[in-house]
């Protein structure tokens, strides 16, 4: 198993990941577009015997990072990829500068909320309605840097 950097030629890949857990997946063509353009932005995948099985991504904003999205494939979950992976951008956000990471996750989401705190996010805020199918709204989560040891 590795954890690299995606690359445009894993596109078609993330957007089986995308379809597979969330009810309206990114297209291909958002997918192609944040990897053909990395400017401020970086995408992790964990790989294994040549296939994803997941991955996560973040926007870099001056000083902050957004967390867009961390998806792992139904039969790799609970074996530790989420959170690896939000590690990786965790350690590289904080490399390049950033002061604070930001993500949001459905009110619903216990599995994603526990990892995100066991990683040191707090919850911030709640943006109402924030997601569609099914409309739920969601917790605004972060994590300073100085906050981490």
């Amino acid at each position: 198993m590795i954890i690299r950097l995606a690359e445009v030629s894993d596109a078609e890949e993330i957007f089986d990941i995308e379809e597979e857990c969330f009810s309206i997946p990114w297209s291909m063509d958002s997918i192609v577009n944040e990897l053909e353009n990395p400017g401020h932005k970086l995408y992790f995948v964990v790989e294994e015997n040549k296939q994803l099985l997941a991955y996560a991504g973040v926007w870099l904003v001056a000083d902050e990072g957004q967390i867009t999205n961390v998806a792992v494939r139904t039969c790799a979950r609970r074996e530790g990829y989420g959170a690896m992976l939000v590690r990786k951008l965790v350690k590289e956000c904080f490399k390049r500068g950033v002061a604070e990471i930001f993500l949001e996750v459905r009110v619903s989401n216990v599995a994603a909320m526990s990892l995100y705190r066991r990683l040191g996010f707090t919850v911030k805020g709640l943006r109402k309605h924030y997601y569609q199918e099914p409309v739920e709204d969601a917790y605004i989560m972060s994590l300073i840097k100085e906050d981490v040891q």
